[in-house]
């Protein structure tokens, strides 16, 4: 199921950035030709109106064909020239490229949202939910006792841990299992009623740390909806600095490992649905993220790369011709393939070593 909903997930990123084209397109009154789910020969389509909708062949990506984006186009009437993307003011070319990236970052803060405002983040409270049989409180503490105090210290489940931690072992050695020289004094509230314990800490190795043995109870929070939008924009700024430090940095070899390709990204995605719904949001989110990040590189067929020679066209007063800015387009096509060069081969030496490591 987890590999059905990575598909899901990797389809519904692209039919959502298209559609931010799609719709941008209409709203300023360009020609639409075809809104299509993935490229190559068609498998099902439906003409509605002026436009074509279909599925295609080959699940790698999305095309929303508008009319007057090639230098060869030739059109059928004056009236369908007129709506032409290139006959277009400069405003609403920008508008029409800039809403697809647009509905990718804003779908990555939405689902960023949502996992800061959905109840999924643990808090451990200072009520006893277990005791270890083998612990030093197995015969004096019970689950549902709430924990008051230690050693006078009040506080919340992180406080007093670190208080039952100050009490050490002989010589202060650091022995799996040794017996602290001093108890530590334990207020819990039982019934209504409170009292008073005395247990000597236990040192666990494991653990690093001394305990009496028992674990706090875990409850699920929540950040308020306003706190949220803060705290999504700050995670996706951090996001955001490091994706593009890494693609500037793509000359480093140590850079250039951690590039993958789609076949990475899906892996990626499909281990992180089947670890949890938390996760597989957060990594959805992330690659919207990135691509509406990646598509507003400069370069074209980049989105970024039509947004450049329309502002270029506009500082310049007159138009540029279309196949002066195909023919730039060969550098940023050289340095896509590049980097899908990296990408897939990363990811095809991981899968056939130990696996793309991605826990």
């Amino acid at each position: 199921m987890s590999y059905v909903l990575a598909f899901l997930g990797f389809a519904l990123l692209i039919i959502l950035h298209e559609a931010g084209h799609f719709v941008a397109a209409k709203a300023v009154g360009m020609r639409v030709e075809r809104f299509s789910l993935f490229f190559g020969r068609m498998l099902w389509s439906r003409r509605i109106g002026e436009t074509e909708y279909g599925i295609a062949a080959i699940p790698l990506g999305g095309y929303v064909k508008i009319t007057g984006m090639s230098s060869e186009e030739e059109f059928e009437t004056p009236e369908i020239e007129a709506r032409a993307y290139y006959n277009q003011p400069v405003w609403k070319r920008i508008a029409v490229i800039a809403a697809g990236p647009a509905v990718n970052v804003a779908l990555a803060f939405v689902l960023v949202w949502v996992l800061f405002v959905a109840p999924s983040q643990p808090v451990a409270s200072n009520r006893i939910a277990s005791v270890l049989k083998s612990g030093a409180a197995a015969s004096v503490l019970r689950p549902g006792d709430q924990l008051m105090s230690v050693d006078s210290v009040r506080g919340d489940a992180a406080a007093l841990h670190t208080q039952i931690a100050t009490h050490t072992c002989a010589g202060r050695t650091r022995v799996n299992g040794c017996v602290a020289t001093t108890a530590a004094t334990l207020v819990v509230r039982r019934d209504g009623a409170l009292r008073t314990f005395r247990i000597k800490p236990h040192y666990s190795a494991a653990a690093k740390s001394m305990l009496v043995g028992f674990e706090f109870r875990v409850r699920y929070v929540s950040t308020s909806a306003v706190a949220a939008v803060g705290d999504s924009a700050r995670a996706l700024w951090r996001v955001t600095t490091r994706t593009v430090t890494d693609i500037v940095e793509l000359f480093k070899p140590k850079a250039r490992k951690q590039l993958h390709s789609i076949i990475g990204g899906y892996k990626y995605t499909q281990e992180a649905i089947a670890s949890g719904w938390q996760n597989g949001i957060w990594i959805i989110a992330l690659i919207s993220l990135s691509l509406g990040i990646i598509n507003l590189f400069p370069f074209l067929p980049l989105d970024g790369g039509h947004i450049f020679w329309a502002l270029a066209e506009k500082v310049r007063g007159r138009r540029i011709p279309v196949a002066v800015m195909e023919r730039a387009g060969l550098v940023g096509i050289a340095l896509l393939a590049i980097v899908l060069f990296i990408g897939v081969s990363n990811d095809v030496s991981a899968l056939a070593g130990k696996g793309l490591n991605l826990h």
